[in-house]
């Protein structure tokens, strides 16, 4: 390789390691402590609608209801959370909050608030399937957490089955 082409590659190099830390420094955060950010709610909600589809409520008022529940449920959840695991689920829900990581790693080219239920379904099922296993386990740390919220709730303990602790 000649002395220009390794200058062009070190350029080119620099010059995406340059892209690449500003954007993780304007992607915002998912997690502010204990609680949601606002895109972190915004990502969580649309992708429960996705992940609880046809098990959530249908008139508009009791969805708005159930997502805000589903929402303190979560919260209560990344309080009981290792510091190391609530600072990758706030990376998470943070990148996939900004428009180049909904892109990249969920494929989905719309605002999770403006996406309908079946686009978000169509990206998840697309990070399931992925080869790049970081896709894979993004999508299974989103399904776990939205299936964990949703079933602490005892009024959904029925609708799997489950009858509630017993009294020892």
């Amino acid at each position: 390789m000649q002395r220009r082409r390794w200058l062009q590659l070190g350029l080119a190099s620099a010059a995406l390691l340059a892209v690449a830390g500003s954007s993780a420094w304007l992607t915002p955060a998912g997690l502010d402590g204990h609680r949601l950010t606002a895109a972190g709610r915004t990502v969580l909600q649309a992708i429960t609608r996705a992940m609880l589809d046809g098990r959530l409520p249908a008139a508009p008022g009791a969805l708005d209801a159930e997502l805000q529940a589903q929402v303190a449920r979560v919260e209560a959840l990344v309080a009981g959370m290792p510091q190391a695991t609530r600072s990758e689920l706030s990376r998470l829900l943070g990148v996939l909050a900004s428009l180049p990581g909904r892109s990249l790693l969920a494929g989905l080219s719309v605002e999770w608030s403006a996406a309908s239920v079946r686009q978000v379904q169509q990206a998840l099922e697309s990070m399931r399937h992925s080869r790049l296993s970081l896709r894979q386990q993004a999508y299974h740390a989103l399904r776990e957490l939205s299936q964990l919220g949703h079933y602490t709730a005892p009024s959904h303990w029925a609708a799997i089955g489950y009858p509630g602790p017993t009294d020892l």
